[in-house]
């Protein structure tokens, strides 16, 4: 059997009377109504979609582990409902005992309510981030689509100028002083389609990077390390010898060191 603390123990009928009494509490007043209606606590808490321990807490008519007055009288409204209660006596009675009970008006805040962010109403600011967000994601989208159109139409157009002009290299050569062009080897690689490639020499000099589609002359110090993304576009000689790639490349790229 519950047995609220607040409340008389009734030494007749365990029915409640039709209306509040004249010190009777809201909350022992609603409880009661739900007992007499054999109402289980959880049930009720589920049904008006309220945490059991806010639930609890009216009606134990504890007030100081509640938010704000003015959420305690929409909880009371919408448990006096739930009850067929009549709703304007139990916030009349509620305003007051409020401010007896805890030394505030019936429209303070509460700011060390332990169950405060609980029962939000609809239109709270979680719902309105929600709605932010997703107006967020679907700018994303969009932006994004149109980012993917734009690419999808300039290489069309490339494709569509490479077919008459002749691929553009954009590889980096590193510049050579005059010592090392006369006296170092010299690599020629030829292209018949656009690839990538990434050549230094024995001193840690980059010779060349990037993506390269006609013919490369370089210079250095041997041996060097090579790397190509796809060997079957490129020929390679060293020093005027030519140079199989095959022994080297795997799944059709190529990486490896030369020397003369």
């Amino acid at each position: 059997m519950e047995i609220n603390p607040n409340s008389q123990q009734p030494t007749g009928s365990s029915l409640p009377t039709s209306a509040l009494g004249n010190v009777q509490r809201p909350g022992e007043y609603l409880r009661q109504i739900r007992i007499a209606k054999k109402l289980e606590l959880e049930s009720v808490a589920a049904d008006l979609k309220m945490p059991v321990k806010t639930l609890t807490a009216l009606e134990n008519d504890d007030y100081k582990a509640l938010p704000e007055a003015t959420f305690i009288k929409g909880y009371y409204r919408s448990y006096a409902k739930y009850l067929s209660a009549d709703a304007s006596v139990i916030t009349q009675r509620f305003d007051e005992i409020y401010a007896n009970d805890t030394g505030l008006l019936p429209n303070h805040a509460l700011t060390n309510s332990p169950i405060k962010i609980m029962g939000k109403l609809p239109g709270s600011n979680s719902e309105r981030n929600r709605k932010w967000l997703k107006r967020g994601v679907l700018i994303v989208l969009a932006i994004a689509l149109i980012a993917l159109v734009v690419t999808v139409i300039q290489n069309w157009s490339n494709k569509k100028s490479g077919a008459t002009a002749p691929a553009a290299s954009n590889v980096e050569v590193l510049p050579l002083n005059s010592a090392s062009s006369t006296s170092g080897d010299h690599l020629v690689l030829n292209f018949t389609h656009p690839t990538s490639v990434h050549i230094v020499d024995s001193t840690g000099k980059v010779l060349a990077t990037g993506r390269q589609a006609s013919t490369l002359e370089l210079t250095g110090q041997s041996p060097f390390q090579i790397r190509l993304d796809d060997a079957t576009a490129v020929s390679l000689s060293l020093n005027q010898e030519q140079i199989s790639l095959s022994p080297y490349t795997v799944n059709g790229k190529a990486e490896f060191r030369l020397s003369r």
